[in-house]
């Protein structure tokens, strides 16, 4: 009797022990916490019901306990509160993501990766990591990089967020592997394995950009280093380190490193003879790449790595078959307003369709007086100068010419100025045409187009000095010592140059006449006048 008594009492003492249990049955949540794609430190994360709140370490990690109905889960940074609902989710690994995109295969979850810095891993006394990153250290400063990558790859698969030379040492292993080896598969193999340090070390160590700029020149490099390729195997390279290195300057803008602006001209032009650019996209590269050059040579005018590069990159954009006059015009032309209202814009476009010849365009002269009107700089006065002599108005050409020369700091600018005067009074005033073109020379010593003006100026008044033919020699003679000089200092004008000296050397005297008027060969001859020179006789050959 007294056990069926007791079976009502058991009974009622087993369903109060399994409410009991169900009010206080809990579940271990765990996962990352993201802001702005970065893993979050500092985060508050609350359950419904829980105990107790927890915060996120370094590595973005949560851990808490909340109740087996635990319907919801907050999360708060700062003033920031979010409230992630988990009704039916049963999983135990929630990521959540301030921003509502969680980052693909999170590798904070993964198993075996441990997200701490070295610092953090030291003072935990993490004996593998400081294990694997002694060896690792000591074979790679010894440069025995086949003993040292066994130890780094360990630090790379477990402890990718420890320290920045995990990436720095890879890349450099991984170069020096790329290099050491003529077997084209394990080289791209080697190559493959590069490209994915770089992608790691952006994902854990940001600076986005800077990378990308490294791992398209890397790419690009090693890619390349084949003879044997054809161009439909050259477009799919060419067009991944194309966008390493575009996707690079965007980030990095006026930063970006010299290397990557040349790489960028390159690839774009080799994409553009590959048929996949047209015209317009090689001009809007070449007009990126300026803009940047240009940042780099208003801080350091005279540096020679950035006059230099801006020479190459010009080389390539007029060498690309893109820079046109009429592809220039088709694409500025519709947008010339837009480009008018910043001054720096438009003094590219006039810089780019002067180059390309388009100086006789509308759009050329619309351009120039706009930037006069803004901005009556030397080289606004220039252009209108410009202008001017192409409408025949020689008078007003020479007046802004003037301007131009008087606020001209740039003494390659002065001497192409003083040219350009030079050439309207030349038959004008031989006189003060020798003059400017004399300062042409004084401001660029290296200007061969000078000297062959000044010569011409000698050659063509030969009969205005002296009182016979014999004399007017003298001046034929003059004429070819600038020649001579011209081919000397500038190797561009060498055939002009010596086109000129075989045909004026011919009315050099001949060794009658000289001796007849009681001279010599050889002697030095002063030739007086406006002229103001002297020069060495010579017998006609």
């Amino acid at each position: 009797m007294k056990s069926i008594k007791l079976k009502p009492i058991f009974l009622i003492l087993a369903v109060s022990l399994m409410v009991s249990y169900a009010a206080i049955a809990q579940r271990i949540i765990k996962g990352t916490v993201y802001r702005e794609g970065k893993l979050a430190s500092g985060v508050t994360v609350d359950g419904q019901k829980a105990k107790t709140a927890v915060f996120t370490g370094f590595d973005g990690l949560y851990e808490i306990d909340v109740p087996e109905n635990c319907k919801f889960i907050k999360f708060t940074y700062i003033d920031d509160t979010r409230k992630l609902d988990i009704s039916g989710n049963t999983s135990n690994v929630i990521d959540f993501s301030f921003d509502g995109e969680i980052p693909v295969a999170a590798e904070a979850v993964e198993s075996g990766v441990v997200l701490k810095t070295s610092a953090e891993l030291i003072a935990a006394r993490d004996k593998d990591f400081m294990s694997f990153y002694t060896m690792e250290k000591q074979f790679y400063d010894q440069k025995d990089y086949k003993s040292a990558l066994t130890s780094w790859r360990k630090l790379y698969k477990t402890y990718p967020k420890s320290t920045m030379n995990i990436y720095i040492h890879g890349v450099n292993m991984y170069e020096s592997l790329v290099e050491g080896t003529s077997d084209r598969k394990l080289k791209d193999l080697y190559i493959d394995t590069l490209m994915m340090v770089y992608d790691k070390r952006i994902k854990y160590f940001d600076q986005k950009g800077y990378n990308l700029g490294r791992q398209g020149t890397d790419y690009l490099k090693y890619k390349l280093d084949n003879e044997k390729l054809t161009d439909e195997q050259l477009k799919p390279i060419m067009k991944k380190g194309y966008n390493y290195l575009d996707e690079s300057i965007k980030l990095q803008g006026l930063e970006s490193e010299a290397p990557v602006l040349i790489l960028l001209m390159q690839s774009t032009r080799r994409l553009f003879d590959l048929g996949e650019f047209n015209k317009g996209k090689v001009i809007e590269n070449y007009d990126i790449i300026s803009n940047i050059l240009n940042s780099y040579l208003k801080k350091e005018p005279n540096a020679e790595k950035y006059t230099s590069i801006r020479d190459l990159v010009d080389q390539l954009f007029q060498a690309s078959g893109a820079a046109d006059c009429d592809a220039l015009i088709s694409i500025y032309e519709p947008k010339f307003d837009q480009v008018a209202a910043n001054i720096d814009d438009l003094k590219k476009m006039i810089r780019l369709l002067d180059r390309q010849n388009c100086d006789a365009s509308p759009l050329f002269a619309k351009a120039s007086e706009k930037l006069y009107n803004l901005e009556p700089s030397a080289e606004a006065a220039y252009n209108m100068a410009r202008l001017f002599v192409k409408a025949n108005q020689l008078d007003k050409a020479a007046s802004y010419y003037k301007q131009a020369v008087n606020s001209e700091k740039d003494p390659l600018n002065l001497s192409k100025y003083y040219i350009e005067l030079a050439k309207l009074s030349f038959n004008v005033s031989p006189q003060e045409s020798r003059g400017y073109l004399k300062k042409a020379i004084e401001n660029n010593p290296n200007s061969g187009i000078a000297y062959l003006l000044l010569g011409d100026l000698y050659a063509h008044n030969s009969k205005a000095y002296g009182e016979n033919d014999f004399e007017h020699t003298f001046v034929f003679m003059v004429a070819v010592d600038y020649y001579i000089k011209a081919k000397k200092v500038d190797s561009t004008v060498e055939a002009e140059a010596n086109e000129k000296i075989s045909l004026y050397s011919q009315y050099f005297p001949s060794k009658e006449d000289i001796f007849f008027n009681g001279l010599t060969v050889g002697k030095s001859v002063s030739v007086g006048s406006w002229i103001g020179e002297s020069t060495t006789l010579r017998e006609k050959r």
